[in-house]
């Protein structure tokens, strides 16, 4: 039998979405001590398959390393689930006696989540633990190259969510994915919002679905090395940061901005770290094998080692390479290093001074208009304070690995595998998305003036003219009057009502 899968997809979404949202209300009637207590059997039973499921997405996509995709599944069922306890997301979650306010946490509804191909099962797993535990609904959409990965992990989930009281329809995922079926569940009245990792070529169709999107990309991302760096520490920082995961990191570094009068310290630096310059020719090789001449990127370069990609591209690397440089002095539309480059390969620049540094990092930041993250490596405050001011990113991150310190592993930011991208207009928020980014904040407000009087107009807080006095006086007793005449016009009106009768 043939059957339509654009149209089972879509209608697969429809019924998801209207049994996510009738099961959601159900998920709001929870106090937040009973979502923790759900969040955290999920970790225990994930953590237990943490390893079966980074080979196995590893051997999905071909992109990555197991080790790697281990370690971040360990991540998110260890370091995320310890950031979540204590946290107050739904019901009260702020008081202030002194001022009379209150803040309230109200979920958004049901989320529609778009899982990458990249991190796909850390990814899923951190944004279930984040939408359990701000008690939204919450439906996938598995990146196509990862749909087992992610669907295993799914059922995990889902499993263990309900064997501790999670409403059936809670966590759900699209079966059958296509295009059409991923736009209905963003189109759908049910849905509140949408929350994209690394899915770029969906990002035009979520905008177009007036939900509000929270977009985690990658982008053009990079790092300075200013000279009052620690050269050495740097260096390895750079090469650690670029190699984990093959380069895949949602905040690795992209390219590498270098003061001129350091740079052969830093080229030096790279080199004994594992890092191969390339020749001009192994460089256009390279660019060949990962973009084709329209600029789009080739299928079988996102995630793969050094030595691979070199041998692919047919020229020697030294034993022991881990990373590929390519030397640039400008960044143009037809440059392929001037993109962002999903494997252990950096762009290397190099200018005059801290000035025209930032200037080169602002246009690599601007040329794909999604980065989030640049990473300046230097021991002068002022320069640092100066980048943190000027550079349109959604994060600075200060003498530390990229790839760790946005993800809050060498940095106390959020610990986090989507990393907004809101500073280019991609989202709505740059943070490292949490919990509170998943909900509203209900204010409540005590009354602690009166509307009349004295109140009405403001006190007396220093001493004045007596011009001004007299006429504070003569407004007081104007509105004193108009008071009168009201309490005199509506006993008018209800005696003409009664005449009326």
């Amino acid at each position: 039998m043939i059957v339509d899968n654009d149209l089972l997809s879509i209608q697969q979404a429809r019924i998801l979405s209207e049994n996510a949202c009738m099961a959601q209300k159900k998920l709001a009637t929870f106090t937040q001590e009973q979502l923790d207590a759900v969040v955290e059997c999920v970790a225990d039973a994930v953590a237990e398959h943490a390893h079966e499921l980074a080979v196995m997405s590893c051997e999905e996509t071909d992109c990555g390393r197991v080790e790697d995709k281990w370690f971040k599944n360990r991540f998110v069922c260890t370091r995320v689930r310890e950031q979540l306890r204590g946290m107050r997301c739904v019901g009260i979650i702020g008081e202030d006696e002194s001022n009379r306010l209150m803040d309230i946490g109200v979920p958004v509804g049901v989320v529609v989540a778009l899982s990458p191909f990249t991190s796909p099962v850390s990814t899923t797993i951190y944004t279930a633990l984040l939408a359990i535990k701000s008690g939204n609904a919450v439906i996938f959409s598995p990146h196509p190259a990862a749909r087992k990965s992610i669907r295993w992990a799914l059922d995990i989930i889902i499993n263990a969510a309900q064997a501790h009281g999670l409403p059936e329809g809670c966590l759900t995922y699209l079966e059958t994915v296509t295009k059409s079926g991923t736009q209905e569940l963003m189109n759908h009245p049910a849905t509140s919002l949408v929350l994209m990792t690394g899915v770029p070529g969906m990002l035009e169709s979520a905008r177009g679905s007036g939900k509000p999107v929270i977009y985690g990309g990658t982008g053009n991302g990079p790092a300075f090395v200013e000279r009052t760096a620690d050269i050495a520490q740097a260096a390895r920082d750079i090469v650690m940061s670029k190699t984990f995961d093959n380069g895949i990191a949602p905040s690795a570094e992209q390219s590498v901005v270098v003061d001129a009068c350091v740079s052969d310290q830093v080229r030096q630096a790279l080199a004994e770290n594992g890092a191969h310059f390339m020749s001009n020719e192994e460089s256009r090789k390279l660019a060949s094998l990962m973009f084709d001449s329209n600029g789009c990127r080739k299928p079988g370069s996102i995630g793969r080692s050094a030595e691979i990609l070199a041998k692919r591209a047919g020229f020697f690397v030294p034993d022991g390479t881990t990373m590929l440089v390519a030397d640039r002095k400008y960044v143009t539309d037809n440059d392929p290093y001037s993109r962002e480059l999903l494997a252990p390969v950096l762009a290397y620049y190099v200018e005059d001074d801290w000035m025209h540094a930032c200037e080169k990092c602002i246009e690599l930041l601007l040329h794909e208009r999604n980065a989030h993250t640049l990473v300046i490596h230097s021991g002068n405050e002022e320069v640092i304070r100066q980048f943190a001011l000027k550079k349109p990113v959604g994060r600075l991150l200060v003498n530390t690995p990229a790839s760790f310190g946005g993800m809050g592993i060498t940095t106390n930011l959020f610990p986090a595998m989507t990393l907004g991208s809101g500073s280019a207009g991609s989202g709505i928020t740059a943070d490292n998305v949490s919990p509170r980014n998943l909900i509203y904040t209900r204010k409540v407000g005590y009354g602690v003036r009166r509307v009349d009087g004295a109140a009405a107009l403001g006190s007396n807080t220093g001493a004045g003219s007596s011009h001004e006095e007299g006429e504070r006086r003569e407004v007081t007793c104007e509105a004193s009057k108009v008071q009168a005449l009201h309490r005199i016009l509506m006993e008018a009106i209800g005696v003409l009502g009664e005449s009326a009768k």
